[in-house]
């Protein structure tokens, strides 16, 4: 898979596309996605994705959204799916006021585009003027074809990346879980932490997450942890550790690595969160803190069985 980060860099003679954010890459993007490198490649032409950073959302302003999956981590999924070329374009208000007439000439040249698979609501350009019917007009005359993909739905409704990142806001690892079609992850380069952990026999080690991320609810979870593709059980904790700090606002995620004993500052971890198993405590006691942690390593070793 090639991963580029303008149009101006690739040159296509012909391509399928799909365009949108894809936070997430969800099932129901999934779907679209399947759908892209089957057509694609039965035509012996290259998928391509074409998605933005930052999210839409900032540059309009609505809020200080946080991101289910980072761009590279975005790059990796898609190419996992049989996605050939990645593009994550740069969003901004110039963009946002590109026609959608435009902004598919530009498509059409720099990726030969003959075939646009889009989710069932999706639309492009200024004010969100380039819906279905209009890319479809405007296909006609540019000379590629537009498909549309239905939304995916499960018990709880259609399955969005809104829907998700509430999920996870309120610790619902599980249930996100279902929703994505695969566990909710984090990761990031081991830093130095307080050591706490070391003098009461449960050395943590401290993720530098990047700060555009979303992070899962202050709490206690059962995570698969991976350093160097080894995997690991590991009980992560998500919080302020009020038992120590509890003036600090900022959030930690730190991870205690069951049946592991090496030193891996500077290098990357990975976390997969299977399950949460209670609230961040503060505790009367150092006593009292130990004999927890023990309880909820038990419990990592059960619900990772």
């Amino acid at each position: 898979m090639k991963h580029y980060h303008s149009l101006d860099e690739i040159a296509l003679p012909h391509s399928w596309l799909t365009v949108g954010v894809f936070d997430g890459v969800h099932r129901g993007h999934q779907q679209i996605i399947h759908r892209l490198v089957e057509g694609a490649h039965e035509k012996n032409l290259p998928a391509v994705v074409l998605t933005f950073d930052p999210h839409p959302s900032k540059v309009f302003g609505r809020g200080d959204i946080k991101l289910l999956t980072l761009p590279d981590e975005r790059a990796e999924i898609l190419a996992a799916l049989g996605v050939d070329v990645v593009i994550t374009h740069s969003f901004n208000r110039e963009v946002a006021n590109i026609t959608a007439f435009d902004f598919m000439q530009r498509l059409k040249s720099h990726l030969g585009l003959d075939h646009l698979i889009l989710g069932y609501d999706s639309a492009l350009g200024k004010d969100r003027e380039g819906n279905i019917p209009r890319l479809t007009e405007i296909g006609s005359e540019l000379g590629y074809t537009v498909e549309t993909v239905s939304a995916v739905s499960d018990e709880s409704g259609v399955i969005s990346s809104t829907a998700i990142r509430k999920l996870i806001t309120v610790g619902k690892v599980e249930e996100a879980a279902k929703l994505m079609g695969r566990p909710y992850c984090l990761q990031g380069v081991v830093i130095r932490g307080d050591q706490r952990g070391r003098t009461i026999g449960f050395p943590t080690a401290n993720l530098n997450y990047e700060v555009d991320k979303l992070i899962p609810a202050s709490g206690i979870y059962a995570c698969w942890a991976y350093v160097e593709n080894e995997k690991h059980k590991a009980a992560v904790n998500i919080g302020t550790n009020p038992t120590f700090t509890p003036d600090k606002k900022t959030l930690s995620v730190e991870a205690y690595l069951l049946d592991f004993d090496r030193d891996i500052y500077d290098e990357n971890l990975h976390l997969e969160f299977a399950a949460r198993l209670r609230d961040e405590l503060k505790f009367d006691s150092v006593d009292a803190l130990i004999t927890q942690i023990r309880k909820d390593v038990d419990e990592v070793r059960q619900r990772l069985a």
